[in-house]
């Protein structure tokens, strides 16, 4: 017979509840009445959190039971019990997502991390993705118990503590306590016989799910960026759900690269276009067509790098404005002998006067240039060049690494 039901009735059960209602009880109370949610309710934290320490232990129930609050404290529970503040039975509880000596720690799960390719043309246009996920959902037959209703799951052998206290005699008046893991439980404190275990999830609590993810790509985002669907992640009993975080990967894009708001393109013009002024064509990354034109008269050299302003990249968040679209120009020379030779003066009028070195017999003496190929490669693993040095890194540096200024009139 129950002498007193205060506490029974701070956690709001009957005298006669199991060990996991308490549970049930005690979690719900003190989820609503913590002092990081409601500070005026310190007390009412602390009152319940006593009911829960004294009803979850079965020794201390029994006593409580027999004699209420006055055996507790003349059996010297009250003031000795497991934990010294209230907030230790809440850490213990929920996994030591607390602390009421340092800051509030959130109890959520992990964030699951995906990769999402895309293609340069995504992100300048703007897309719509589907990814499918495979993701732990609390059990809805048991409600993340594990097991049937009304199943006691703390562990018989350490009661719920996860650990196991070993006794060794080293003499007669020494005594040597060594605490272990619970070697049934292996430290969870809680172990269910099979035949208790939830049919749907086996006992694991969770079972897996598919879900489809819609991911909407805005224009101009970048490669790497992440885009966070919150508490998206795997549930977990007494958890918030974590996060799933998409980050974007970019594909190689077979004409254009990307300098943050800047698209940089290799243009290749023939000799006489470069000469005389050209009409080059690019097709941009939403399907248009822009003519590249230089005036009569202005000479494209090989190397040379020119710009089209707001023709590059939209600008994220800002898509009416866009980057640059810079032209590194390469010269395409004529094959040897595109030109008889009895035509070649006639050509050369048309250039400025040069002055041609000739040889003599006291200063020069006249050799031919041929082309020359490398007897042998590098062993080395690097390229060589044509004299068969070596060649650095620097030597055959990528232009478009370096940042162009694009000036505009």
């Amino acid at each position: 017979m129950v002498r007193e039901t205060g506490y029974y009735d701070l956690l709001g059960v009957k005298p006669c509840a199991t060990v996991d209602e308490i549970k049930r009880a005690y979690r719900r109370l003190a989820l609503r009445y913590h002092p990081d949610k409601n500070p005026s309710e310190g007390e009412r934290f602390k009152q319940i959190s006593q009911a829960y320490e004294v009803l979850s232990d079965p020794l201390k129930r029994s006593l409580y039971d027999r004699g209420g609050e006055r055996a507790m404290k003349e059996g010297g529970l009250g003031d000795r019990g497991g934990f010294g503040h209230p907030m230790d039975i809440f850490d213990l509880f929920f996994g030591g997502g607390v602390h009421h000596h340092g800051p509030r720690v959130d109890r959520r799960g992990k964030t699951a991390v995906h990769q999402l390719p895309v293609t340069l043309e995504d992100l300048y246009n703007g897309a719509t993705r589907k990814l499918s996920i495979q993701k732990n959902v609390i059990c809805q037959s048991c409600a993340g118990r594990g097991t049937r209703e009304g199943v006691d799951t703390r562990c018989p052998k350490c009661h719920g503590s996860g650990v196991e206290v070993m006794v060794n005699q080293l003499g007669p008046n020494i005594v040597h306590h060594i605490q272990t893991m619970c070697s049934q439980c292996h430290g969870h404190g809680e172990w269910v016989r099979p035949l208790d275990r939830c049919l749907a999830c086996n006992g694991r609590k969770f079972v897996r799910e598919k879900k489809v993810l819609t991911v909407q790509l805005d224009r101009g985002m970048a490669d790497r960026q992440k885009i966070t669907f919150h508490q998206e992640g795997d549930q977990v009993p007494g958890f918030e759900p974590g996060d799933i975080v998409i980050i974007l990967n970019q594909k190689p894009h077979p004409v254009f690269q990307r300098q943050g708001n800047d698209l940089v393109v290799r243009q290749e013009v023939p000799l006489v276009d470069a000469l005389c002024g050209c009409k080059q064509a690019i097709h941009t990354l939403d399907n248009r067509r822009l003519l590249l034109c230089s005036q009569p008269g202005s000479i494209i050299k090989p190397g040379d790098v020119k710009c089209v302003p707001h023709e590059g990249m939209p600008v994220y968040r800002n898509p009416t404005q866009k980057g640059k679209l810079i032209i590194h120009f390469q010269v395409k020379f004529p094959e040897p002998g595109w030109l008889p030779a009895h035509q070649l003066r006639q050509f050369q009028s048309f250039f400025p006067h040069r002055e041609e070195a000739m040889a003599t017999e006291d200063d020069a003496e006249e050799v031919e240039l041929r082309d020359f190929f490398s007897p042998q490669p590098d062993l080395g693993g690097g390229r060589r060049f044509p004299g068969g040095g070596p060649c650095h890194r620097e030597d055959f540096e990528d232009p478009l690494r370096h940042n162009v200024q694009c000036h505009t009139s």
